[in-house]
C-alpha cells in the first residue's frame, strides 16, 4: 500500500508518525528497500523477517469450464458490482450452490457477515462472488480462486491487473489449518491463463517511492504566504511547486480537489475545509456527495448539523431492485460520513448515536436483500430461510428528499 497512488500517503503517515516502541510492518518483499530507506532517515532500527507461505498455491492448467463445475469453497472474482450480481445469478442457476457476495461498497459489517456465512460449514452459502475487496481485512476459507477477468477499471482506465494484485487475490486460496490447506487458482477465459501463470512466477516489481501528502500545518503556512483561505487553489499551487526527495511522490488528490471546490463556496475556516476534504466521501456517488455538501452547508450556516431520521417504523422496506440496493449502500456511506465528522467536530455533529443506529438498519436491510436473493432452478425459487417479516416500507424517494430536509431539526 505504501506505493498506492491514492492511499500510499496514509501508510507513510502511519509508518513515520505512530508513537510506539516497536512497530510491525507486513508486506511484500518488494517494499523492503523503500521501508529501510524511509526509516534510515529517522534513525530507527529495522529488522527484516521473511516468512514462507504454509499452504501451497497451485495454478491450474485449465479454466473452470461450465458453471456446473463450481464447487463448495470456490470464490469467483470480478471487478464491478454489476458483474458480481450477474455471476452470482449464473452460479446459482447452474447448480446446487448459494453465493455470498463481498465488494467495496457493501457496509463493512455486511461484508464481515457475508464472509462469516461463507466460512460456516453449516451455512448454505458455500460459494463466494467478490471483488478485490477480499484482498485485505477478511479471513476466508477459500479452496479455489477463479478470475472472471484479469482486467479492471481503476478509476482512470481499464487495464490488466498488476503482478502484485494478481498475487494478492490468488493468495487468498488455501489456508493453513483450514478445510482447504491447498489453494488453487484459475480463470474463466483461457486467454487469461498465461498472464495468471507468469504473474504467480514473477517477483513483484520493487516499490521505489512512498506516497506523501501535505499536512494541514504546511498548507496553513502556504495559505498565509499567498494571502488566501481558498483551499482548492492552495492545493493546486502547493502540489505544482512541491519538491520531494527521490523516495517520495505526492499522492493523487483528485477527489480532495473536488471536495475543496465544494467547501470553498462556504464561509468555513481553512482547517474546517481541510477536515471535510479528508473525510471518507465517495465523490463518484451522487448521494454521498450531496450528503457531504449538505453537512458542510449546515455546519457553515448554523455551526450544528442534526441528523433527521432516514428510516422510521412507517417507512422501511427491504430493497427489491439493484437500484434500491445501490441507494441504500449510498445512504450507509452518508451515515458513516456523519459518524466520522462527529469525531472531528464533536458537539457540532451531536447525533452520532442516531447515525450509528441508522447504519445498523441500513446493514440489516442490505443483508435481508442478499438473503432473499436466493437462487432459481427449473422455475422454482428457493431462499435461504423464511425471510423475517418486515411491516415497514422503504421509499427511495424519501432518500432523495432526505438531504433537502436534513436541517429541519437545526432550526
Amino acid at each position: 500500500m505504501v506505493g498506492c497512488r491514492t492511499r500510499g500517503c496514509s501508510f507513510t503517515r502511519a509508518l513515520l508518525g505512530l508513537c510506539s516502541d516497536e512497530l510491525h510492518v507486513c508486506g511484500d518483499p518488494a517494499v523492503v528497500p523503500i521501508i529501510q530507506r524511509l526509516l534510515e532517515a529517522t534513525d530507527d532500527v529495522v529488522t527484516i523477517q521473511y516468512y514462507e507461505r504454509l499452504s501451497p498455491l497451485v495454478p491450474l492448467k485449465s479454466t473452470l469450464g461450465p458453471f456446473s463445475n463450481i464447487k463448495a469453497g470456490d470464490c469467483m472474482v470480478t471487478f464491478s458490482r454489476r458483474e458480481i450480481y450477474k455471476l452470482k445469478r449464473k452460479i446459482e442457476m447452474a447448480g446446487n450452490h448459494l453465493c455470498s457476495v463481498v465488494y467495496g461498497s457493501l457496509p463493512p459489517e455486511t461484508r464481515t457477515k457475508q464472509a462469516t456465512m461463507f466460512n460456516d460449514e453449516a451455512s448454505d452459502l458455500n460459494v463466494l462472488v467478490a471483488s478485490d475487496a477480499i484482498g485485505m481485512g477478511l479471513n476466508l476459507n477459500i479452496s479455489r480462486i477463479i478470475f472472471s477477468t484479469l482486467k479492471k477499471f481503476d478509476g482512470i482506465c481499464t487495464r490488466e491487473l498488476t503482478v502484485p494484485e494478481i498475487k494478492q487475490i490468488a493468495g487468498r486460496a488455501g489456508r493453513y489449518g483450514s478445510k482447504f490447506p491447498v489453494g488453487e487458482v484459475t480463470c474463466l477465459d483461457a486467454e487469461d491463463l498465461p498472464l495468471l501463470h507468469s504473474s504467480l512466477k514473477s517477483p513483484s516489481p520493487i516499490i521505489e517511492r512512498a506516497g506523501l501528502f501535505p499536512t494541514f500545518d504546511l498548507l496553513s503556512v502556504y495559505s498565509r504566504l499567498h494571502g488566501t483561505d481558498f483551499l482548492h487553489p492552495i492545493l493546486e499551487r502547493f502540489l505544482d511547486k512541491a519538491k520531494l526527495s527521490p523516495d517520495y511522490f505526492i499522492a493523487d488528490c483528485e477527489d480532495m480537489l473536488k471536495v475543496a471546490a465544494i467547501v470553498d463556496e462556504l464561509p468555513l475556516a481553512l482547517r474546517d475545509k481541510y477536515i471535510f476534504c479528508q473525510s471518507p466521501v465517495d465523490v463518484r456517488d451522487d448521494i454521498s456527495t450531496q450528503g457531504l455538501t449538505q453537512f458542510a452547508e449546515n455546519y457553515a450556516k448554523k455551526g450544528i448539523v442534526r441528523l433527521k431520521e432516514i428510516f422510521t417504523p412507517g417507512t422501511l422496506r427491504v430493497p427489491t431492485t439493484h437500484n434500491q440496493l445501490q441507494e441504500l449502500e449510498s445512504v450507509h456511506k452518508v451515515l458513516e460520513l456523519y459518524v466520522w465528522l462527529s469525531y472531528r467536530f464533536d458537539d457540532s455533529f451531536p447525533d452520532r448515536e442516531l447515525a450509528a443506529s441508522q447504519k445498523s438498519i441500513c446493514s440489516m436491510l442490505i443483508e435481508e436483500y442478499l438473503e432473499r436473493s436466493g437462487w432459481q432452478q427449473q422455475g422454482q425459487r428457493r431462499v435461504l430461510r423464511t425471510p423475517r417479516k418486515m411491516r415497514r416500507e422503504y421509499d427511495a424517494l424519501q432518500l432523495r428528499g432526505y438531504f433537502r430536509e436534513i436541517d429541519a431539526r437545526s432550526k
